[in-house]
């Protein structure tokens, strides 16, 4: 049924209807959307001030690191023949360098062969890593006086049988063991030879390679897999460069490297030899990084001052045109920025000397709220105290004994003197053997044992056989054995093996309860010929003391200040001295640290920036289900007009069409006069 109002009427219903909704609506969807508008605006504001106060916490990154404060600059004088780098250890100092030798790694080649295809022999590849007595054939006469293992580093076995003993299969073989060597194939112009490199330099890092050729059965000729052989019974590899450590002097003092990057032969110096000086030496300079501190410092003034610009707009007021701020007067911007304010005039507890506060170091408020710098008293106090200035900015604790050294804190931590005592220090789990006589023979009958290092069981390990004169040479092969093996590798463990007294020791390399020692198999002739049986060591026992005079928990060399003490959130690592007193360490929370935990607490998403936004955001929310029931009640009104403006129209029509029934009547009847004529 097709419905049109004012048909009968001719009144123009849609428009009146139209009008009167309007008129309704306008009211209330104006204030809705003036409260959108000013939430929106609060909203966008909060989310500006969140964007400045993590800004803010960006610049505080680097103060909060003690490292910050111990950078050193390193420079040299011809960084072509040295380079340098320094850490927070390296004492600030000039040096003269000299270098007369670089390092170098020790290289092998084999004989010629037709092809990369050709096939050698069967068997085992053993390589050793150590120190080589060798003369070669130029200049001559080739000799090959001795080889000492290098105890530091593992020893491998690599098998070479029907399905890799092609001249490629070997190399593949060599590389895939990832024992630090690199086999490549090289065309000299007389055919392929296999070339092997020790992937590291220094004299103690060179090769001894022995076969055991499955093949041939000889393991000293130049057929099959023997032709690998480099050792002092046979030289069927040509040495192509020799293993040498670095030569050089430090102010006259002569040093040796293994390697080219020599690592604290100047305590906290790195040393990068390039070249060989001439008559004049290099100079190296350390000193202290005071431009870069500076320039963090600076960062975090001027991160400062941009956030005080972003709360002053955001809050500002300008009476003249009554444009306000998107959070004009309200309260989370004041108290945040008060307390901003207040942790940078604070004095801070725990610091003693001269530089106690901000302003002491020449960074002080201005009237308008912002940081500003005396440039010439930050230097000042830099110049004077700068590896103390951390304890201004950072959390740092500062121990008086050189044994001890500060690790972390936790916000737990209270700021000020707690003193140290240990009542043990951390030992390492070591197993010590019986008394052994030298020279000593290792054999079929003694070659192959097996340990288990702070719970890690190895796999079978097997001696190199042979005659051993001193206890050193067989602890350095038996810790050589050790370190080398897979499983132990691959969880990081390692072990130090000695011969004092007697008696050979293996000592794991680790510190703490966690660190033992145990030889979980051995041969029928390993306990009579190297004192070495089935049984576990003395374990390894965590530090002990306590820290601020509660017992505090240890985990190898750290120590631990217990939950709910003073010193809460301390760890110390212990790494030296003897039991005892070992004096206090004078712990601060600096600024930038202060401040840090305040932003964070400011932006967490239950902090008071999280409640105030999610607040607003409920409003606006809350917004939209007004404005959907402003829509529907419209909508109700709307239906009620057109209801009772249609009935209106009804009822004129019904009027309408009852008056034009009377005038038709009306028009009708005779007038008077015609009636009185008609008498």
């Amino acid at each position: 049924m097709i419905t049109a109002t004012g048909i009968g009427s001719g009144l123009d219903i849609e428009s009146l209807v139209n009008q009167l909704v309007s008129a309704e609506r306008t009211p209330a969807e104006t204030r809705l959307l003036n409260q959108e508008a000013t939430l929106t605006s609060e909203l966008s504001g909060f989310g500006l001030l969140k964007s400045s106060l993590a800004a803010f916490q960006s610049s505080l990154a680097d103060l909060t690191k003690q490292s910050t404060f111990g950078q050193r600059t390193a420079t040299s004088s011809n960084t072509d023949i040295i380079a340098v780098s320094a850490n927070t250890s390296a004492a600030a100092s000039n040096y003269d360098l000299s270098v007369s030798q670089l390092a170098k790694t020790h290289s092998l080649a084999s004989g010629s062969f037709a092809s990369a295809s050709d096939e050698l022999g069967t068997g085992t590849l053993t390589i050793r890593f150590g120190s080589t007595d060798y003369t070669p054939a130029d200049p001559g006469p080739e000799s090959y006086n001795q080889f000492t293992i290098n105890p530091d580093r593992g020893i491998a076995t690599i098998d070479i049988d029907s399905s890799n003993n092609t001249l490629e299969g070997v190399r593949d073989a060599i590389n895939d063991a990832d024992i630090g060597i690199s086999a490549a194939i090289v065309n000299d112009g007389s055919g392929y030879r296999l070339l092997m490199s020790s992937q590291d330099t220094g004299a103690a890092n060179s090769l001894e390679i022995s076969v055991a050729d499955t093949g041939d059965g000889n393991d000293t000729d130049t057929a099959g897999l023997s032709a690998l052989a480099f050792n002092a019974a046979a030289t069927n590899m040509s040495q192509t460069s020799a293993a040498q450590d670095a030569l050089f002097s430090v102010n006259g003092l002569a040093i040796s490297s293994s390697d080219n990057t020599a690592k604290n032969v100047i305590n906290g110096v790195d040393i990068t030899l390039k070249d060989i000086t001439g008559a004049a030496p290099v100079t190296v300079s350390i000193g202290e990084n005071r431009a870069g501190v500076s320039q963090v410092i600076n960062q975090f003034v001027n991160a400062y001052n941009s956030f005080v610009g972003t709360v002053n707009d955001l809050t500002a007021y300008d009476p003249e045109t009554g444009n306000a701020g998107a959070l004009q007067g309200d309260f989370s911007a004041r108290s945040i920025t008060g307390q901003l304010r207040q942790a940078l005039v604070n004095t801070f507890e725990g610091l003693s000397g001269e530089y106690t506060s901000l302003s002491a170091i020449g960074i002080t408020t201005q009237s308008d709220g912002t940081l500003a710098i005396d440039a010439t008293r930050l230097n000042q106090a830099l110049d004077s105290s700068f590896d103390e200035m951390s304890g201004l900015f950072s959390a740092v604790g500062f121990p008086s004994d050189s044994g001890v050294s500060f690790i972390s804190s936790t916000a737990n931590t209270t700021v000020g003197s707690h003193a140290v005592n240990i009542t043990q220090l951390a030992s390492q789990g070591v197993y010590t053997g019986s008394a052994v006589a030298f020279p000593l023979s290792i054999n079929d009958d003694n070659d192959n044992l097996t340990v288990k290092i702070d719970g890690v069981s190895s796999e079978d390990i097997s001696l190199t056989q042979g005659s051993y004169a001193t206890g050193a040479e067989l602890a350095a092969e038996i810790q050589a054995r050790i370190n080398g093996d897979a499983e132990l590798s691959a969880s990081g463990l390692a072990v130090t093996v000695t011969f004092s007294g007697g008696q050979l020791a293996i000592t794991s390399n680790q510190y703490g309860s966690v660190s033992s020692v145990e030889v979980t198999s051995t041969d029928s002739n390993t306990a009579s010929d190297l004192g070495l049986t089935v049984a576990a060591g003395t374990a390894g026992v965590d530090i002990a003391g306590t820290i601020g005079g509660v017992a505090a928990t240890g985990s190898g060399q750290l120590l631990s200040a217990a939950t709910g003490s003073a010193a809460e959130g301390l760890r110390l690592l212990i790494d030296s001295g003897t039991t005892g007193d070992r004096g206090t360490v004078e712990f601060s929370q600096g600024v930038a640290y202060k401040l840090d935990n305040m932003l964070d607490s400011f932006l967490s998403s239950d902090g008071i920036l999280g409640a105030r936004t999610l607040g607003i955001q409920d409003r606006i929310d809350d917004i939209s289900d007004s404005r959907e029931t402003l829509d529907r009640r419209m909508e109700t009104l709307e239906i009620r007009y057109r209801n009772q403006f249609n009935t209106l129209d009804t009822l004129l029509s019904q009027l309408q069409s009852t008056s034009d029934f009377l005038t038709q009547q009306l028009s009708a009847l005779p007038e008077a006069g015609s009636l009185l004529n008609s008498n």
